[in-house]
């Protein structure tokens, strides 16, 4: 039997075909999962195309900044699930681009409101509305994506990281709370991968070279890899893991330099 036979997964951030969340999707439709994706109105036209790669994959407009949208995207879900959500991953992250220009100092309080926003706070409150839904099926998984500059210095990330640190942060104490309701919260630290997001940083390309030659696997990662691992953290495998960041970047977060 497939591994997420019966399971129902609701998807936020897919942008386009190199998205991370896209390669979640197809992971977990490939082991049986039933989906429903979200997408922001100027990326409609992309997301209802890889839906219709799914069938019976449905998408629904929300801004994740926007509490009415939310509720309204949950009960959508709800609906649409026969009042079942299993999973719920959360591949969302935004900074405005000069705050990844300009230096981290000069960092404004209305980027840095933004990127803390949409990066990590969408992710508790998403954790808020999925809770009733998993807790009266019998628990949960929730997931989102994250990145080492949380913990360590990688210059043009900026106020991204300290975003990503932020939603490590309260994956540890979104588990802690929810853990007695059997849902697990978990974030994977995905290698770079050219993603929409990852090209809005100066220097990927370079970082990305270097990390093929530095880290253990002496090689890249493709997004295929974090969407086998999001299977494995989704599935009754990893039953017993919950607050967990990891990491899924060929080695490379073990290395000095």
């Amino acid at each position: 039997m497939p591994l997420l036979e019966g399971k129902n997964a609701l998807i936020f951030g897919i942008a386009n075909h190199r998205s991370i969340g896209w390669a979640i999707a197809q992971a977990l439709a490939g082991e049986g999962a039933h989906l429903a994706f979200t997408y922001q109105d100027r990326m409609e036209k992309y997301v209802r195309d890889l839906a219709a790669k799914i069938p019976n994959t449905p998408a629904f407009s929300c801004d994740v900044q926007n509490d009415e949208q939310l509720d309204a995207a949950f009960s959508w879900a709800n609906e649409t699930f026969g009042g079942k959500i299993d999973i719920l991953i959360h591949s969302v992250a935004f900074a405005p681009p000069q705050e990844l220009e300009n230096p981290f100092y000069e960092t404004t309080r209305e980027g840095f409101h933004t990127a803390l926003d949409i990066s990590s706070y969408s992710l508790v409150a998403m954790a808020r509305r999925a809770k009733p839904i998993m807790e009266a099926n019998g628990g949960g998984s929730i997931l989102t994506l994250t990145y080492m500059a949380s913990e360590r210095v990688m210059p043009k990330y900026n106020v991204m990281a300290v975003a990503k640190a932020a939603l490590e942060c309260s994956v540890r104490y979104l588990a802690f709370e929810l853990g007695e309701h059997n849902i697990r919260v978990n974030a994977i630290s995905a290698g770079p991968l050219n993603t929409l997001a990852a090209r809005g940083v100066s220097g990927f390309t370079s970082f990305r070279e270097h990390m093929g030659i530095a880290a253990p696997l002496r090689r890249n990662i493709d997004q295929s890899e974090v969407g086998d691992a999001a299977l494995f953290l989704s599935s009754s495998l990893a039953r017993a893991i919950t607050g967990e960041i990891l990491f899924v970047d060929a080695g490379y977060n073990i290395m000095g330099a």
